[in-house]
C-alpha cells in the first residue's frame, strides 16, 4: 500500500511540476511575443517598403526616359486677351496612358521579381542595443500582394513674386505583404514622382477636375 502511495505522490509531483513548467514556458513565450512582434513588423514594413521603393523608382525612372514627356504633354495653359493665364485645361489622353502603362509595368515588375529576402540578426528583433547585430540570422520575406495603382497629381506652389509653379506628379500606391518567421504584415506604401513642371506668369490659374489636386 506504501508503495502505491508513493507511486501516486510521485506521479502527482510529476504532473504539478510539468504543470508549471508549461504554464511558465507558456507565459515566456507570450511575453517575448509581445517584444519581438512590434519590432518584427517595423523590420519588415521598411524591408517591404524599400523592396516597392526600389521596383517602382527603376520603373517610373526608364519609363520617362524611354518616353521624355514635357509640361505640354499633360496641360495646356490658356490666356486671356492680356496674356494672363486663365486656366490649365489637362490633356486626358496622355493622363489616362501614363497611368495605365505605368500601373501595367509596376505590377509586371513587382510580379517577375519574385519572392525578396533579405536576413537580419535575431538579436536585432528584440529592440535592445546590446544584442542588436548579434545571434542567428532569420530571412524577412517580401511580395507584392493584389495590385499597384497609379493617379496623376497637379499641385500649385510658389515660384517667386506673380509666378506659379505648376507641378504634375504620378502618385503610386502599392500593397505588399512581409514576413518573419511566425509573423506575416501587409504594407501599404505611397510613392510620389514628378513627371513635369512648369512656371506660370500670373496669378493662378483654374484646372480642369482631370487630376486630382493638391
Amino acid at each position: 500500500m506504501r508503495t502505491m502511495r508513493r507511486k501516486r505522490y510521485h506521479r502527482y509531483r510529476v504532473v504539478i511540476l510539468l504543470s508549471i513548467i508549461s504554464i511558465v514556458v507558456f507565459i515566456v513565450f507570450i511575453e517575448t511575443e509581445k517584444a519581438l512582434k512590434p519590432v518584427a513588423k517595423l523590420r519588415a514594413e521598411q524591408f517591404a517598403k524599400q523592396t516597392a521603393d526600389n521596383v517602382i523608382a527603376a520603373v517610373v525612372s526608364e519609363y520617362l526616359t524611354d518616353n521624355r514627356f514635357t509640361y505640354e504633354d499633360f496641360a495646356v495653359v490658356m490666356y486671356n486677351d492680356d496674356n494672363s493665364p486663365v486656366s490649365v485645361e489637362a490633356i486626358p489622353f496622355t493622363i489616362n496612358k501614363i497611368q495605365s502603362e505605368l500601373t501595367a509595368e509596376i505590377n509586371k515588375r513587382l510580379n517577375s521579381s519574385g519572392n525578396r529576402s533579405a536576413k537580419i540578426p535575431l538579436g536585432s528583433l528584440t529592440g535592445s542595443p546590446v544584442f542588436t547585430g548579434k545571434g542567428p540570422s532569420i530571412k524577412i520575406r517580401v511580395c507584392p500582394v493584389g495590385s499597384a495603382e497609379v493617379k496623376l497629381k497637379s499641385s500649385f506652389t510658389q515660384a517667386g513674386l506673380n509666378q506659379t509653379c505648376h507641378s504634375i506628379s504620378a502618385c503610386v500606391d502599392v500593397k505588399m505583404t512581409s514576413s518573419v518567421p511566425m509573423y506575416s504584415f501587409n504594407v501599404k506604401a505611397e510613392f510620389e514622382f514628378i513627371l513635369a513642371e512648369s512656371v506660370i506668369v500670373g496669378k493662378v490659374p483654374d484646372i480642369t477636375p482631370y487630376m486630382a489636386q493638391k
